[in-house]
């Protein structure tokens, strides 16, 4: 966990008191930072378009600026020399790969249909939003739930190939090809190359690159212990920092489009809200089905159930057009994924300690005094 799981903890207390001050409040700096960011986004004119101005390729710079510091600091904690065990657990792959490109894709495509019928742009919006798998934030609340750090790098980057590969063609699939069989109304775009390949390289390539640099260089020059109890700790806080940062740029751009049209966001969010809840709890379930503990059902469950919020949006921009519902729909899209993701690591962490009883890698922060891997959190199960 991002700061929690780096101190040791009274024996016996509840895991809601051994959090630090940061996280155990952390839901109440996701909603403040949404809030400051809509409030700027409403109340300081032209703060949108100077926001939007700082883009190039189509990627808002203070918004990848952002992410990178959010993301650093959770890669750099990967064990990149233990990742072979996840690549050669074939059940945990193909599950993903189900959850995350067949199930997930669907259910969205359900739940579009289902809830938005009668307005094609917002419905196609949210088509897009569930074809951007997440390859940013789930690191943090993978992180803060304390699943299985390498299992996240390892499915992430398993996305990203299939996002370069099969965004495109899943477009189609759920915009043309499938409305057209049930007889529904069909919609044409034109999905960027570019857009996908700049977002994968911005969004994962360069802070996985550095995180990984970073940990063989430290480890090299002093040591595994040094790393992982000096300098971690040292970095762990950015992540969080980086996140409220770019929550508040995210919503300040374009707090005017949300707060103007407070209708149509809340029919998108019935379906959105659905989508977070039931992909994470299914996904979880599933996992622990299939044999996989804790902390690699917590990274199944985020991966399955996050989204490229930024992808969703350029995607939807370069197709429709800035001021497009289909851009509203991409907006709106992490509005109500944070704070439901923000709440679903304490389901995580309130399920785990029930439905794995007798569990090693459950966290209960009795022992874990170190951001090791998830394997090695805890010792104890907090049944």
């Amino acid at each position: 966990m991002s700061t929690s799981a780096n101190a040791a903890a009274t024996t016996g207390s509840p895991v809601m008191q051994e959090m630090s001050f940061l996280d155990r409040w952390l839901a109440l700096w996701i909603l403040l930072a949404m809030g400051v960011g809509l409030a700027l986004g409403r109340f300081v004119p032209g703060l949108n378009t100077a926001l939007d101005s700082m883009s190039v390729g189509g990627i808002s710079l203070p918004i990848a600026i952002g992410l990178l510091v959010m993301m650093y600091p959770v890669l750099a904690k990967v064990r990149y020399n233990e990742t072979h065990r996840i690549t050669g657990d074939r059940k945990l792959l193909i599950l993903s790969l189900v959850l995350n490109w067949v199930v997930g894709p669907l259910f969205m495509f359900v739940l579009a249909w289902v809830f938005l019928p009668d307005l094609p742009e917002y419905r196609t919006g949210l088509i897009i939003v569930g074809l951007a798998r997440c390859i940013a934030m789930v690191f943090i609340w993978n992180d803060m739930a304390c699943g299985d750090r390498e299992a996240a790098a390892v499915l992430v980057a398993m996305n990203s190939v299939f996002q370069l590969l099969a965004y495109g063609a899943l477009g189609w699939f759920y915009l043309q090809a499938l409305p057209s069989w049930l007889g529904l109304e069909t919609t044409s775009a034109e999905f960027s190359i570019g857009a996908i390949v700049l977002s994968v390289l911005v969004f994962l390539g360069i802070p996985l690159l550095a995180g990984f640099l970073t940990r063989t260089v430290g480890e090299k020059a002093k040591g595994r212990d040094w790393y992982e109890n000096t300098f971690l700790p040292k970095i762990g806080p950015w992540s969080l920092y980086g996140l409220l940062f770019t929550i508040v740029l995210l919503f300040a751009m374009q707090g005017e489009a949300i707060t103007s049209q407070p209708l149509d966001v809340a029919r998108m969010a019935v379906p959105l809200l659905m989508y977070f809840v039931l992909m994470f709890l299914v996904s979880f379930y599933v996992s622990m089905m299939v044999g996989l503990n804790y902390a690699k059902s917590t990274s199944v469950a985020f991966t399955a159930s996050g989204n490229n919020f930024e992808l969703a949006i350029a995607v939807a921009i370069g197709a429709f057009g800035v001021t497009s519902g289909q851009a509203l729909a991409g907006v709106v899209g992490p509005l109500i994924e944070v704070p439901v993701l923000v709440g679903l690591v304490y389901v995580a962490l309130w399920l785990g300690r029930r439905i794995f009883p007798s569990d090693p890698t459950v966290p209960t922060f009795r022992t874990a005094k170190t951001p090791a891997d998830a394997d090695s959190i805890s010792t104890t199960t907090g049944a």
